[in-house]
Formats: structure tokens, C-alpha cells, sequence
């Protein structure tokens, strides 16, 4: 066996995620391979590379110095990649949009708007949980635009080189429960009322996991977390079993659900565009913000938080006062 590029990612990746759970899931692995692989590595290169406890993977002193190494060998392959493509795609002619983006109502109302403003156009779309894969895939020229979350404390990593832009700033998630859930009845719930109820994240949702225990903490509440998909905590959430974070655009999917804010958003997203080029952005960022908001909306619960939230900062904003 001999060190490859694609190891030197692997030990980049591994190092840039902490874990070796993280570093699979942005690799598209699973965490047993990549532990094969990490082995295979060390034994080639004849020593420890990562220190690996219950808190995650941190690099050994050999792991620093090969890690420095590696990273800008990797850098350099990945803009000759991204270069190489680039120039491909202008010789082969025939535009091309490709976007991808985590989840979001807004999504199909942007492409509609992006297939009305540019006709010749036909988007294609790939959704991906992971917001920085999403990001990766734009660097290396695989996607042309991504739509992003980025959740409050865990900030994504942004590859050097790509233009970003906001979208909103800081949106609110609220949670879903069961309709007959007792604090269903109130239009805002404190996250006390749901001490004696049990969560369920999606943990290949960057940043998801973590922030919900974070606000839990926060609230002096000892976090009961189980890992599933929304689908799925949807179907629990309705029987009494969880409750679940959710989006404000996001409509109920069935009638035995109820979506309400949480007493003063302590969860909060960042809502991001993302491309290589300003120009790309200036293509897709108006026709997002356009479907955002129509999605915002569409949605009762956020319909309200929005107008409250208007209405409190009307009352203090100080009036004018005639002379």
C-alpha cells in the first residue's frame, strides 16, 4: 500500500471534524471503513495518527505534522480540479444550473422562479442533510448554488474562495408535538413544558444534535435525545412518544401534529446562499428570497411569530416628536 491523495483527505477530513462519525458521514463512509482505513493509514505511515477517546478523534504530534502537510497538497488538487472542470463545462457549451440544498419549503418555489427567469435553464437539484458536503460539492465545481442551515453554535466550514450571502439572519425553530400534547393548547411553548418529554434529532443534520443539547442544558434540563429521521420523528411526535425540532415554514403533515414556537427562540438557524462567484449568487439570491417568503407565508404558526415580532419592535421604536 502506498499514501494516496485520497488518504491525505481522509486524515484532513478526520482532523477538520473531530470525529470519526462526522468525518464518515462527510465522506460518504460508513464509520466502520474509515476506521479500516485510518488503521491502514497509520500502519503505512508507522504510528499513531489520532488520539481517539468518548469525546472524539484529536490529532497525535505525528497527526499535526502530516495533517500540516497534507492540507495544502489537498488544496492544491482541489483547485486543479475545480479549474479543469470549470474550463470543461465552457467547452462543452449549453448553460447549466445545478444547485443543491438541505431541507426547506422554500425549495421548490425556487425552482419555479429559477426556471421563469432563465427558460433555457433546467435546474438540477440535490439535497443533502449535510450543509457542509453541500459546501464542499460548490468549491470543487460538482454544484453551481447551495441553499444552507447553518445552526446557532455550530458554525459551518466554509471552504476559502466561495461567496456567501444571507438570507435571514437568524431563523427561529419551533417544535412539533402532538395535538392533544398539553402545551399544544398555548400559541408559544416554554421549554419547560417539555421537560418530561423525550426528543428525537436527526444526527447527520450538522450541528443539530449538538445545538439541541446545548439549549436543553441551557434550560437546566438533562437532555433525552433519540437519533431519527423527521419522517419518522413526525410519526412518533403524533402518538405522544417525542417531540421534534421543526422549521417555521414547515406546514403540520398531518392533523394530530401541532407546530408552535418556542418561548424566547432559543434555537435559531442561519439561513445561507452559497456559490464560487458573485455572479452566481446574484443569479439565485432574489428568486430564494422570493420563495422563502412565500413559504413563511403559507405557514399559520410563523405567520403569527412574524407579526408579533413586528408589532413589538413597532412599540419601541421611538416616534417622532412634533416641534
Amino acid at each position: 500500500m502506498e499514501l494516496e491523495v485520497r488518504h491525505l483527505r481522509v486524515l484532513c477530513a478526520i482532523a477538520d471534524a473531530g470525529s470519526l462519525h462526522k468525518a464518515a458521514r462527510e465522506l460518504g463512509m460508513t464509520q466502520p471503513s474509515l476506521s479500516t482505513q485510518l488503521r491502514r493509514i497509520e500502519q503505512l505511515l508507522g504510528g499513531r495518527l489520532f488520539a481517539r477517546d468518548c469525546t472524539g478523534s484529536r490529532p497525535t504530534p505525528l497527526g499535526h505534522a502530516v495533517v500540516s502537510r497534507a492540507r495544502p497538497l489537498v488544496a492544491e488538487l482541489s483547485a486543479i480540479v475545480i479549474e479543469t472542470r470549470s474550463a470543461a463545462a465552457r467547452a462543452a457549451g449549453g448553460p447549466r444550473l445545478r444547485v443543491g440544498a438541505t431541507a426547506s419549503r422554500a425549495v421548490p418555489g425556487w425552482l419555479r422562479r429559477l426556471r421563469a427567469r432563465v427558460p433555457t435553464v433546467e435546474p438540477s437539484l440535490q439535497m443533502d442533510v449535510s450543509a457542509n458536503a453541500l459546501l464542499r460539492q460548490v468549491a470543487e465545481g460538482r454544484l453551481d448554488l447551495a441553499f444552507v442551515h447553518e445552526v446557532e453554535g455550530s458554525p459551518l466550514r466554509v471552504p476559502n474562495g466561495l461567496s456567501v450571502r444571507i438570507l435571514v439572519e437568524r431563523e427561529p425553530q419551533f417544535v412539533t408535538m402532538a395535538a392533544d400534547h398539553p402545551a399544544a393548547s398555548r400559541p408559544e411553548v416554554r421549554l419547560a413544558d417539555l421537560a418530561q418529554d423525550r426528543w428525537m434529532v436527526d444526527a447527520t443534520v450538522d450541528g443539530e444534535w449538538d445545538g439541541v443539547c446545548r439549549v436543553l442544558r441551557a434550560a437546566g434540563i438533562e437532555p433525552d435525545l433519540l437519533h431519527g429521521d423527521y419522517l419518522t420523528a413526525y410519526f412518533l411526535a403524533a402518538i405522544g412518544e417525542v417531540v421534534t425540532v421543526s422549521q417555521p415554514t414547515s406546514l403540520p403533515p398531518r392533523s394530530d401534529l401541532a407546530i408552535r414556537p418556542l418561548h424566547g427562540d432559543p434555537i435559531g438557524v442561519r439561513l445561507l446562499l452559497a456559490a464560487r462567484t458573485a455572479d452566481e449568487l446574484d443569479l439565485g439570491f432574489d428568486e430564494l428570497e422570493g420563495a422563502y417568503w412565500e413559504a413563511a407565508r403559507q405557514a399559520p404558526a410563523y405567520q403569527e411569530w412574524l407579526a408579533r415580532e413586528a408589532a413589538g419592535k413597532a412599540a419601541h421604536t421611538p416616534r417622532a416628536v412634533d416641534a
